[in-house]
């Protein structure tokens, strides 16, 4: 390199050192007092305004949701950034997964590092692995700056569900449901037969056994009938499943969470199997219930059968098309909280929003989610799209009328849905839950006045260390249990016997200990007596 390339490189060289330090001094000096991360795009002339966030500098975040975008989608993510754009000086591109194989993108999103601002969260999108693989970053410190509203408003067991080993890593929706599981049966026969009103197992089996002997034609439950008779089972002796696929083990109470057993060594597994022999001999379900692929519910619509499986928000869209297309059948509703006085809301991080740890703007996008989960035209926006194009608010001034007024019965409308439920929030919402039944809302207060924290959901464990024992308990268990709990075998005593034997060759003993040593860690973690 000669002389005069050497001055002009220092020259050079220089002014850019010159501009460094004048563009760092800058930067300090509009940004002291904050921990706003800059990003996006030019800055504005946005001034701070002390004691509170610094929104000074434009941002862009990208979101991704599960799912696909509704067709109209770009046009109300339009209206929103013209609102977030006056309000916080930042636009959201706004992405989806698709539902086809959605959960390989997932996995590479959080995998790989993709600059992401936030994204949807849930226990069955693993929430809880991939927080303990660090894959979200910690809010703990954000939440009550950036998004004030929400740190206050959220109960606090929700946080607690939403944390890992200490951490808050999701902002979990506020929205209760409730899904215990419950019996949708023929009331209408039940007066015509005056038989008793339902309320505990016997007056079930007392219904199944009138309507059985009035109606000779009528299996009482039609179909495949397991799903009934299992969840029967573990509802009425208080059993809880715990560990996610854990077959045969069970946390015994509610109230004693550490009392993990397999339960087909209890007594009370042995009163069931004798019961549900007689319930099958009487015929209140077919011997080839088992293998049938027919929905019992199916056959209460054409008359050939009287009781369905359905937890109370299925029960209410199942009542509601009944009466829809079906108004001369009526129906009850039981459902199996009923035994015990108490029930779990589903946990409230099935539906969350997360901070991947690689996120470029976490406190906007805190800020943003902030508006969205308390401010109603940022809701209303996001979750039922445009007013008057893909909704209307009826009559009683609350909830939604889908379509619009004046849009009934047109061709050309065209609705808005995508996965919002990532912040939900049941003081928003404009939309009753169970289809709108009627019968609902009574539940509802029910279940919510009897209602407590779900302390098993969150124990979710992948087996490995006794995987062979427990691919050996799901075929013993497919073999020999269910025909047993069916009540399908021709001597209960010998069958029993038989069972728990090949239980034991299968190595239920190491399962059990594996299921409650896991249980216990997280139990000591969160405080469980």
């Amino acid at each position: 390199m000669n002389r005069k390339m050497k001055r002009v490189g220092s020259l050079l060289l220089s002014l850019v050192l010159c501009g460094t330090i004048a563009a760092a001094c800058g930067n300090n000096s509009s940004n002291s007092g904050n921990s706003e991360a800059p990003g996006g795009s030019a800055s504005t002339n946005t001034k701070a305004d002390p004691g509170k966030p610094d929104i000074s500098d434009k941002v862009e975040l990208v979101w991704y949701l599960l799912g696909d975008p509704s067709a109209d989608s770009q046009k109300v993510v339009d209206q929103w950034n013209k609102m977030l754009e006056k309000d916080l000086n930042t636009t959201v591109k706004l992405n989806f997964t698709t539902w086809s194989d959605w959960q390989t993108k997932y996995n590479l999103l959080l995998a790989t590092g993709e600059k992401v601002d936030m994204i949807f969260a849930s226990t069955w999108a693993d929430f809880y692995k991939f927080s303990n693989q660090g894959a979200f970053m910690p809010l703990d410190d954000l939440l009550p700056t950036y998004a004030p509203d929400t740190w206050s408003k959220v109960p606090k067991q929700d946080w607690n569900e939403a944390s890992v080993k200490g951490k808050i890593y999701a902002i979990p929706a506020t929205y209760p449901e409730y899904t215990p599981d419950g019996l949708v049966y023929r009331e209408d026969w039940r007066t015509e037969l005056n038989l008793p009103e339902i309320k505990d197992l016997d007056s079930i089996e007392a219904y199944l056994d009138g309507v059985k002997k009035a109606k000779p034609n009528v299996t009482p439950i039609n179909g495949k009938a397991w799903n009934e008779v299992f969840s029967l089972f573990k509802s009425y002796n208080g059993y809880e499943q715990i560990g996610g696929d854990s077959g045969v083990v069970v946390a015994k109470s509610y109230d004693t969470p550490r009392d993990i057993i397999a339960y087909p060594f209890t007594a009370e597994f042995e009163a069931w199997v004798k019961r549900m022999k007689t319930w099958a001999d009487k015929g209140f379900w077919a011997s080839d219930s088992l293998a049938s692929q027919k929905e019992p519910g199916d056959a209460i619509k054409i008359g050939t059968g009287a009781v369905y499986l359905r937890n109370a928000p299925a029960a209410g869209g199942f009542i509601t098309d009944l009466g829809k297309n079906k108004p001369d059948i009526k129906v009850g509703y039981f459902p199996f909280n009923r035994f015990h006085n108490y029930v779990m809301p589903t946990l409230s991080v099935n539906n969350a929003m997360a901070i991947p740890k690689g996120a470029a703007n976490p406190e906007r996008a805190l800020m943003v989610l902030d508006k969205l989960r308390n401010d109603p035209k940022y809701y209303d926006l996001m979750t039922y799209g445009i007013e008057g194009t893909h909704y209307s608010i009826a009559d009683d001034g609350k909830t939604v009328v889908t379509p619009p007024k004046g849009m009934e019965g047109k061709k050309d409308f065209k609705g808005y849905d995508i996965a919002s439920w990532g912040w939900r929030v049941d003081s928003m919402s404009r939309v009753k839950q169970a289809a709108g039944w009627a019968g609902f809302d009574p539940l509802l207060e029910e279940f919510k006045a009897e209602s407590k924290p779900n302390i098993f959901a969150p124990i979710l464990l992948d087996y490995q260390p006794v995987k062979a024992n427990q691919a050996a308990l799901n075929q013993v268990f497919e073999q020999y249990g269910k025909p047993l709990m069916m009540g399908l075998v021709p001597d209960v005593d010998k069958a029993l016997a038989n069972f728990r034997e090949q239980l034991t060759k299968a190595g239920v003993d190491k399962v059990v200990d594996y299921v409650k040593t896991e249980a216990i860690k997280y139990d000591d973690e969160k405080g469980i007596k």
